[in-house]
């Protein structure tokens, strides 16, 4: 079991730890001497055990409001996903009826005789072009 050296408030601790969790203890020591910094600072020198004491409780209180802040995520997330839930399960919605504006046949007869007069013109003046 590997011995770690720690310091926490300007005081070096030896910690054991397991095998590769060598890492994970000394981020918990900066926290918590990050912690104790801000102790040390307010109050200036105080017994080990009381900055040690007062510095969990710091991280503690953080802690809780982190899990707190947590606990409502979760519950947002799972309204989330319900109603993702719903809207998956939703029937399709029912598709929507397009008119296509038809033209009257009163327009394509007139708009054919004015084609035909079009062309008889046409040929009229080729006819003229030629002689």
């Amino acid at each position: 079991m590997p011995e770690v050296d720690i310091e926490i408030g300007g005081r070096t601790f030896q910690v054991s730890c397991q095998e590769g969790e060598e890492h994970f203890l000394h981020s918990a020591a900066k926290m918590l001497d990050d912690e104790a910094s801000v102790l040390a600072a307010q109050i200036g020198r105080i017994p080990e055990a009381r900055m040690l004491l007062m510095a969990g409780l710091m991280l503690a209180d953080k802690t809780a409001g982190l899990q707190d802040k947590l606990a409502e995520m979760t519950d947002v997330l799972a309204e989330r996903d319900a109603e993702l839930a719903g809207l998956r399960d939703a029937p399709p919605p029912a598709p929507e009826r397009v008119e296509v504006p038809v033209v009257p046949s009163s327009v394509t007869d007139t708009l054919a005789e004015i084609a035909a007069r079009a062309e008889a013109l046409a040929e009229t003046v080729d006819g003229k072009k030629v002689g």
